[in-house]
């Protein structure tokens, strides 16, 4: 194998990318690409699924989704924010809680987005009087969106490098010391943004699974929960978590990653049991 440090002479320099976190400035107002990530992310899944609901078998109308938006950017920002605190550094914002408001500083964790996210569609499926698991699928299946731009702002922020290496591909990150890393930010954002999408289109749009409740959703859990435990050998273990992960031989990303990957395999197992004849949704709600 190549030595990283001989290898770092011809590794790509992150400074050399001419990336910036800040796309633009307006006095003490400031456009970072990580928050256009989520609003991105957000607007785009918006779209996509108002689309998926005019193809046969919707559990919902349009106007359940537009009333939805609001339940989930809750959702996502409570849960990312609130997990990232309870997950990768309670004792931190324990001393100092005023800190949890701050997430302009960063700090969120997907794991607890997802949960706030489940949340929301609870409340919301109860409150509606909708199906809880096919909504669930069809979520699910947008995702992907927000993971893709997520982690391509991690990447352009220069944060959650991966473990030094040799590969020609290798990127020498401004807080990530003199020796290339793995730009495990790209090999994210493209497992679990790009792959698990063509994988769920695939199956929303060329099969059945629409019918078998909780098909996709598992799939979706089953897929993340892989790809993320996967590329976790290849990220470096966040600072405060070096000892959690040599303790206990896997880092805190994977521990969150194995009862997605239980869930989805029960899901996708057991969907065929829940199988549905769909009617056309009833009643003012369904109207366009």
């Amino acid at each position: 194998m190549v030595d990283p440090i001989n290898f770092a002479q011809t590794a790509i320099q992150f400074t050399d990318l001419g990336l910036d976190p800040i796309i633009f400035e307006i006095g003490p107002f400031a456009l970072r690409w990580y928050s256009l990530a989520y609003i991105g992310g957000i607007i785009v899944a918006w779209w996509y699924i108002l689309r998926m609901l005019k193809a046969p078998g919707a559990p919902a109308s349009a106007k359940h989704i537009d009333s939805f938006i609001t339940w989930i950017t809750l959702g996502i920002i409570l849960g990312g924010r609130l997990g990232y605190v309870l997950f990768y550094e309670p004792a931190k914002y324990l001393a100092n809680p005023v800190d949890i408001l701050k997430v302009w500083e960063g700090g969120m964790s997907f794991h607890g987005g997802l949960l706030g996210v489940v949340i929301a569609m609870w409340g919301f499926t109860r409150s509606n009087g909708l199906s809880f698991l096919r909504f669930a699928d069809y979520i699910a299946v947008t995702i992907p969106f927000g993971l893709g731009f997520g982690r391509l702002a991690n990447f352009i922020n220069g944060e959650l490098w991966g473990r030094t290496t040799d590969v020609p591909w290798g990127v020498i990150f401004p807080t990530g010391g003199d020796l290339p890393r793995h730009p495990s930010q790209l090999y994210e954002a493209i497992l679990e943004g790009l792959v698990l999408f063509v994988i769920l289109w695939w199956m929303f749009w060329k099969t059945d699974a629409r019918y078998q409740p909780g098909k996709l959703m598992g799939t979706f859990a089953l897929g993340y929960g892989a790809f993320r435990f996967f590329v976790e050998f290849y990220r470096e273990s966040d600072s405060q978590l070096v000892e959690f992960a040599a303790s206990t031989g896997l880092h805190m990303g994977q521990w969150l990653s194995l009862p997605l990957i239980i869930g989805g395999l029960y899901f996708i197992a057991t969907a065929k049991g829940r199988r549905v004849r769909v009617e056309p949704i009833a009643g003012p709600a369904a109207q366009q």
